[in-house]
């Protein structure tokens, strides 16, 4: 079983995506604790060194599914501002919702092409009828069917037909493609600050600290 799961921060600022390392790495070490096996699959990092805008998460294992069903919706790490001393505020949201990876390619091969015969009405008079020039041609793996008939033989139909086929499957993939990217852009205004499934706080007092710039060394003057 493998599944993926979106973590976001959302529209807030550089505290929330500072959020989402910390709960990334509590998520990662559960997962470890059920022997189950984590990837990072995507990452966008934030303004700050070490922090995530959103990470993609592919979690695989036996209970994959409940354990990602078990860290969806908005989740709150609750410590200080690492940024701002002077901010009162300790609660900083992220939203996590189980997600596709990626839309699988349709592979086209004319073997599954099933080609008919057939006659259909209009112009052309009574020959197209009696020779049966227009085709019927069916895509078994996605059921979607073409009838083609503009030509007077049957050979040009059937490789119309065909190339119609193909377009239309391609395009359905395109298609495919835009909604999945679509519903992911959705997650990220998803948040919903309060109400958490879960909240988490740091272990140590030391892992409120976010990574500070070292101070510069001044210049020993000689004696």
């Amino acid at each position: 079983m493998t599944v993926h799961l979106l973590l976001s921060a959302g529209r807030g600022p550089a505290e929330c995506a500072w959020a989402l390392a910390r709960l990334l790495r509590r998520l990662e070490a559960d997962a470890v604790r059920q022997d189950l096996e984590t990837r990072r699959a995507e990452t966008v990092p934030g303004d700050r060194p070490g922090t995530y805008r959103s990470v993609l998460v592919r979690i695989s294992g036996a209970g994959a599914e409940a354990f990602a069903a078990s860290w969806t919706g908005t989740l709150c790490w609750q410590a200080p501002s690492p940024y701002r001393a002077g901010t009162g505020r300790k609660n900083w949201y992220i939203v996590a919702r189980p997600c596709r990876a990626d839309v699988p390619r349709t592979t086209f091969s004319e073997a599954d092409v099933d080609i008919v015969a057939c006659r259909t009405g209009g112009p052309g008079g009574q020959h197209r009828d009696k020779a049966s020039t227009a085709v019927r041609a069916t895509h078994r793996p996605s059921g979607i069917v073409v009838v083609v008939d503009t030509e007077r033989r049957f050979d040009l139909n059937r490789r119309i037909a065909v190339r119609l086929l193909r377009e239309r499957i391609e395009h359905g993939d395109e298609l495919a493609e835009r909604a999945l990217a679509t519903a992911r852009r959705r997650v990220h205004d998803e948040l919903v600050r309060g109400d958490p499934v879960r909240v988490e706080r740091p272990e140590t007092p030391e892992q409120d600290v976010a990574p500070r710039r070292p101070p510069r060394r001044r210049p020993r003057t000689a004696r």
